[in-house]
């Protein structure tokens, strides 16, 4: 099992490469998407970082990826040119999960 990273600047890109982690960049939403399918259909593919700024594209389908996904885990991180709260996303993250506001 593998890690895979879809993110928006080649610096991110770059830097996961160094530590062995395959990528794909990439800009628009349905380029996104496509890659995230297909990233999701790879069996050797466990874990799947995200940029922030790609999450932004579609949050509603990587919300509900994450609440059903049983054999993926998508993971959001931050990249240079993000400034997301982390903290705020992960209690809204929970907050769906369990249909309380925190």
């Amino acid at each position: 099992m593998k890690f895979f990273l879809l993110s928006d600047n080649v610096d991110t890109q770059v830097g996961m490469r160094l530590v062995g982690i395959d990528s794909v960049v990439v800009h628009e939403k349905k380029e996104f998407l496509t890659a995230l399918e297909k990233a999701l259909n790879d069996e050797s593919i466990a874990v799947i970082l995200v940029t922030t700024k790609l999450i932004e594209l579609a949050p509603s389908i990587i919300s509900e990826l994450k609440l059903t996904l049983k054999r993926k885990l998508i993971v959001e991180i931050p990249d240079r040119h993000g400034t997301a709260k982390i903290g705020e996303a992960i209690d809204r993250y929970v907050s769906e999960a369990i249909g309380i506001k925190l």
